[in-house]
């Protein structure tokens, strides 16, 4: 049973970091008005309207590092992953819609481990606030 509580750990902490890494550095090192203006503007401006890639770009952005640090604590575990299930989903409509052949490398590791944590048990992930809280009540 340990080695199940301590996979379902590593899956999660593993993927709040990749998350949370991604977001804050796009919010503290890029800025998401840089984010904006020169990654969504800048290569979706003809495909899309503005107000969706603004929406877009901060959602997103503030969405891997909110969500992503919830997952490293593990607090509110599942609305965190279904925020980065809707990332990763807008993320590949993206790319999809830029470019129908695209290296889907770096977004099928996080969804198969995203999945990999809604399909297992909740009762696993006992390192976490969640099971703390719960454990009190």
């Amino acid at each position: 049973m340990l080695n199940k509580q301590i996979a379902v750990l590593t899956i999660r902490v593993l993927l709040g970091l990749i998350f949370f890494f991604q977001g804050y550095g796009k919010v503290f090192k890029f800025g998401l008005d840089t984010v904006y203006k020169n990654f969504f503007q800048a290569s979706y401006s003809e495909l899309l309207p503005d107000f969706i890639l603004l929406f877009s770009a901060y959602f997103t952005s503030l969405a891997e590092l909110i969500a992503g640090f919830l997952l490293i604590i593990g607090f509110k575990r599942d609305y965190a992953l279904y925020a980065l299930a809707l990332v990763l989903i807008i993320v590949t409509f993206g790319h999809g819609l830029k470019d129908p052949i695209w290296d889907l490398s770096h977004v099928m590791y996080r969804t198969i481990l995203l999945v990999s944590l809604l399909l297992l048990p909740k009762e696993l992930d006992k390192f976490s606030v969640d099971f703390l809280i719960k454990k009190d009540k």
